[in-house]
């Protein structure tokens, strides 16, 4: 019954936008006005936040059909899908409008430090609140996404170099995860971990869970498709509306709304005592968002251009990138030894907090714009300095790592 009630609210949230995106004009006025644009912003987020957790309960259910490192993966992609969805169309709408090019860049570094800088850190002190595990010990699956993670990462700093994402790091980004994909599915298959709806799905006999599976994806890509060019459309106007920084709207509150199951089965593993299969979903989708989703902004961005360009990057976006790959390092430093801190997490957590309320102060309070630049490049630096000296702490591990990886 629980399970049946959570599928029904999903499928519910979703009413109300695809009632105002392609109801009759009857069933999108209230009290004989139109429906506000933050309001409607409001209706499409909700559907994405619904669509995401039915992607993310039909792709762990899916993982008693695939081999277990695989699953990982494939279940990260999958629900981190709606943030895919928005960013793409943001690139797209970047190509046709060049105003929209920093909403882009905007949305994808903002959902990569939300992973890091507060999913991870959320999984560990939940593992010390729930069993008083003060240090998280990842497994050996961990090796692999972590050395792909630490090679993206090294990349990923010659795009504030260059000033945009091109064609030619699409191309090396997919690469790596074509890479990691085709070594991971050579892992052996274990039993899932799933929890909530995922584990009622996963506990059916092949067939109806399979078919189950499809049901949720049908009804999640059809709505986020419906939803994702609107709410992405509609943070911007309503953040000019409501004289919010729009920006700031698209970096962090849309990669909230998609990202929230992927949070939420995170927390529900950690708190059950699987903290490490907790970091694993977190880790590869943090894989999966520095290589797949980066590297397809510009393919949007060109079919959106109607030909074969770069997604330039302003000196905002340089230095928002600079942060996001300078934080990537250092949380590649601090897992190089397999094993999250209690301090460790809280460090991540606290940077990450201080950076946020810094950046908003300056750019929403007191209307800073260059203040914020040189904001984010203080923090890059605190970051890059902090991954030397972890680096240098976890020199053997790192090297451990990295003969595994490469045999």
């Amino acid at each position: 019954m629980t399970t049946l009630i959570a599928i029904v609210l999903a499928v519910l949230s979703a009413v109300p936008a695809m009632l105002v995106r392609f109801g009759p004009a009857m069933l999108v006025r209230f009290g004989g006005l139109a429906v506000p644009i933050e309001v409607a912003t409001l209706f499409y987020g909700l559907a994405i936040v619904g669509a995401s957790f039915a992607m993310a309960w039909g792709a762990e259910a899916a993982e008693h059909d695939i081999p277990r490192a695989l699953a990982l993966s494939v279940v990260a992609l999958l629900a981190v899908f709606p943030e895919y969805a928005v960013d793409i169309v943001l690139a797209f709408k970047a190509g046709q409008n060049p105003e929209f090019a920093p909403y882009a860049a905007a949305n994808m570094t903002g959902s990569n430090r939300l992973l890091l800088g507060l999913g991870w850190p959320t999984v560990s002190i939940l593992a010390w609140l729930s069993r008083g595990e003060s240090c998280l010990r990842l497994t050996r699956d961990a090796v692999l996404p972590l050395f792909f993670l630490s090679i993206a990462t090294i990349y990923s700093f010659l795009l504030p170099l260059k000033a945009n994402i091109g064609l030619v790091d699409t191309v090396i980004l997919f690469a790596l995860f074509g890479a990691y994909a085709v070594m991971a599915a050579r892992e052996d298959t274990e039993e899932p971990d799933l929890v909530g709806p995922a584990a009622v799905i996963g506990a059916l006999g092949a067939t109806p869970r399979r078919l189950s599976v499809v049901a949720l994806f049908l009804f999640a890509g059809g709505t986020i498709g419906a939803s994702a060019e609107p709410f992405a459309d509609g943070l911007v106007r309503t953040g000019q509306k409501l004289g919010i920084d729009e920006f700031l709207l698209v970096q962090w509150l849309a990669p909230l709304a998609s990202e929230a199951p992927e949070f939420l089965v995170a927390a529900l593993l950690a708190l059950r005592g699987k903290a490490a299969a907790a970091m694993g979903l977190l880790l590869s989708a943090k894989l999966n968002q520095w290589t797949l989703l980066v590297g397809s902004l510009p393919l949007a961005f060109s079919v959106g251009a109607g030909a074969f360009e770069a997604l330039p990057l302003d000196t905002r976006q340089v230095a928002e990138v600079l942060l996001t790959a300078a934080q990537g390092l250092f949380g590649v430093a601090v897992l190089a030894n397999l094993a999250l801190e209690l301090g460790e997490a809280v460090l991540l957590a606290g940077l990450f907090g201080a950076q946020f309320v810094a950046g908003g102060l300056l750019r929403m309070v007191l209307h800073n714009a260059a203040g914020s630049e040189i904001e984010l490049i203080v923090f890059s630096f605190v970051y890059m300095l902090l991954s030397v000296v972890f680096v240098l702490r976890a020199r053997g591990a790192i090297g451990a790592m990295w003969r595994t990886g490469f045999r």
